[in-house]
């Protein structure tokens, strides 16, 4: 009976040891670390898309540089208007910065004043009552008057044919305003648009006088941009005939372009 339960020991012994010493045998697995997958760059940013490009055609001389640009425009822009007019009414230094500054700024809640391309009209705001009576008087738009008459004299189509031949000069100005990748001609038309959709005023609309300057009593007429403003103060008459102008070099410039 010993020697029975000798030979299981012995046989267990030696199975544990052949195990034992397999196992000592075997190579442990080598560790493969995952592979590295490299971080894909970032796709680069998409150019934005024009909506209203400009048919540009070469000129019958080469345009100016934009900073020494002022003589050809102020020459280009006396076949639109008489030289008293322009001495009138136009700022002709840095003429294109200052519409292109101003037409960028015109949806925003300022414009700079000392960036007009058109000088203030004369005259000074008038308004009527006191108090919680104040008024913007009705015979304000008259100091608008030569200012719409100047627009409605001009022939949109040969006001377009002038920006198109200097449009390079116009998109400089823009991308050095701080777009290198923006495209003019898509603001301008937007501004436009934005500009069509200032409201109209009571005759009669309402003001404070806060500190120096007025404001619209109505928190939804101050609360419109500069360029909406300056429609809305003119007279809702004055504001009529300075959108239909509007309209027509909208249509002028977007006549040639795709749909949006």
């Amino acid at each position: 009976m010993k020697t029975i339960w000798w030979l299981v020991l012995i046989l267990a012994v030696g199975v544990i040891g052949s195990v034992l010493y397999y196992a000592a045998q075997r190579k442990p697995p080598r560790f493969t670390p995952p592979p590295v997958v490299e971080p894909k760059a970032p796709a680069p940013p998409a150019e934005p898309e024009i909506r209203y490009p400009i048919q540009e055609e070469a000129p019958a001389k080469p345009l100016p540089p934009l900073n020494e640009s002022d003589p050809a425009v102020k020459e280009a822009l006396g076949g639109l208007w008489s030289d008293k007019a322009l001495e009138q009414f136009f700022h002709l230094n840095e003429f294109i910065r200052r519409v292109v500054a101003t037409i960028d700024n015109l949806p925003r809640q300022k414009v700079a004043l000392r960036l007009m391309p058109v000088k203030p009209a004369a005259g000074k705001f008038r308004v009527t009552g006191k108090g919680e009576g104040l008024t913007l008087n009705p015979d304000n738009a008259a100091r608008y008057t030569p200012y719409v008459q100047l627009a409605e004299a001009v022939d949109s189509g040969k006001l377009v044919a002038l920006y198109v031949r200097f449009y390079p000069l116009f998109q400089q100005a823009y991308q050095d305003l701080g777009y290198p990748k923006g495209y003019f001609n898509d603001r301008l038309v937007e501004v436009i648009d934005h500009l069509l959709a200032a409201p109209e005023v009571p005759a009669a609309v309402k003001l404070v006088q806060p500190k120096v300057f007025y404001q619209f009593a109505d928190p939804d007429f101050e609360s419109r941009s500069a360029g909406q403003k300056i429609l809305m103060r003119i007279g809702n008459d004055n504001a009529a005939r300075i959108k239909a102008k509007l309209r027509e070099i909208r249509s002028e410039l977007t006549r040639r372009g795709p749909k949006p």
